[in-house]
């Protein structure tokens, strides 16, 4: 496998900076505290504004705790105001406010990447997302989105409609997003029961990659921040897409791999495993 980047060199104004919308996870395995361990292996500064309080451990989520969306607002505009942003990562935001909130502040930022993953239930399988939360994501979210990454059962969420019979293909589910204004889909295969873990890379024109991964024995908590924390990453530091998508996975796929059991629950990735290196 290719070697993974070192920090950039020079001094610290160098660093790409990226602005994190996340809930904080007291575990660490997800959510924001996932985000900066993520953005800082990989060379960036990460910038955080917290979109909620969460109650949960490796097993579940207890409870989650939206934070005022004017607060929200308000840690975002300070830092924006203060420091040059590559790119924004969003993740779990807690309430149709805070859709509406983050979606005002991006709008600001035409030009800066956005990674939109899409927290609608944990790995227990919490809700975490109501209808209206999902509505919001989609009519004022993913028009500012530079990439979705969805796992299949949020990627049909995120894609169904009134009158939908059956179980939606998923190609089907990557025309409707790109369709609601998301330039690129990266929908992972993460929920499925094959021998491997395939990820499929959607643009305008179709499919752009698809890339498979042995899938491992283990349950992980916070793999999707872990991976689009990554692409997050790489975007901000000028890769482009699909080498920042593939990059990504590559990273995300060994921190799995050398995982560690921090408690009685899912097993959560290694973000600085041994080896990691350039």
């Amino acid at each position: 496998m290719n070697q993974l980047p070192s920090p950039l060199p020079g001094p610290p104004q160098a660093l790409a900076q990226v602005l994190v919308f996340a809930a904080s996870d007291p575990s660490a395995g997800a959510g924001a505290q996932a985000d900066l361990l993520t953005l800082a292996r990989l060379g960036c500064h990460p910038l955080t504004a917290l979109t909620a309080i969460t109650v949960q451990d490796t097993i579940g989520v207890d409870s989650v705790h939206p934070v005022a969306a004017d607060l929200l607002q308000r840690q975002a505009r300070a830092i924006l105001e203060d420091m040059p942003v590559a790119a924004f990562k969003v993740g779990l935001l807690g309430s149709v406010e805070n859709v509406l909130a983050v979606a005002e502040i991006v709008a600001d930022y035409p030009q800066t990447p956005l990674v939109l993953d899409p927290v609608l239930a944990s790995g227990r399988g919490d809700d975490l997302a109501s209808g209206e939360i999902i509505a919001a994501i989609r009519d004022m979210l993913l028009p500012r989105t530079t990439l979705l990454t969805p796992n299949a059962p949020e990627a049909r969420r995120l894609a169904q409609r009134d009158g939908d019979a059956d179980e939606l293909a998923l190609a089907v589910c990557a025309q409707r997003l790109l369709a609601l204004g998301a330039r690129y889909v990266l929908i992972t295969g993460t929920h499925d029961s094959t021998p491997e873990v395939v990820n499929t890379l959607y643009g305008a024109a179709g499919v752009i990659r698809r890339d498979g991964w042995p899938r491992l024995p283990g349950s992980y908590h916070g793999s999707g921040c872990t991976l689009a924390s990554a692409i997050a990453a790489g975007l901000a530091n000028g890769i482009p897409i699909e080498a920042a998508v593939r990059d990504a996975q590559e990273y995300t796929w060994q921190t799995l791999k050398q995982g560690f059991r921090g408690g009685r629950g899912q097993l959560i990735p290694h973000r600085f495993f041994p080896g990691c290196q350039k």
